[in-house]
């Protein structure tokens, strides 16, 4: 991407950055209410997840919004403030794109899922309350 258009992005997100926290702060959604056990057994689940995002990126709001609604514990990985988590992305999938969901299975393996509306399908297909 050509510097001068990196700068005009990065100045639109410092610009627009607080008005979208703020809007996202002001309707955020109430959370699924499970019963105790089915709770635990989900944040057990959840356990292995960790989202890469930004915080301002409308794409990782759109998908912080689902995690909250569906009351999962998952991860945040702030990627564009810390620089290992930024690391760790690009070491993985070859690019800094947010949001990612990072997927470890119990046998060991990493899955990583970089579209927002393919993770919040996952979300919903495995947590959300027609999983139930």
């Amino acid at each position: 991407m050509k510097p001068v258009i990196r700068l005009f992005f990065k100045t639109l997100r410092i610009i627009l950055g607080p008005f979208l926290l703020a809007y996202d702060w002001l309707v955020r959604p109430k959370g699924i209410v499970r019963p105790d056990a089915e709770q635990q057994a989900i944040d057990a689940r959840t356990r292995h997840l960790a989202l890469y995002h930004f915080p301002t990126c409308p794409f990782c709001l759109k998908t912080r919004r689902t995690i909250r609604h569906l009351s999962l514990k998952i991860e945040l990985r702030d990627a564009q403030h810390d620089p290992a988590h930024r690391a760790a992305l690009i070491a993985a999938t070859g690019k800094p794109q947010v949001p990612c969901l990072q997927i470890r299975d119990p046998n060991g393996q990493t899955n990583w899922m970089q579209d927002s509306n393919a993770i919040i399908a996952y979300l919903d297909r495995e947590y959300g309350t027609a999983a139930a």
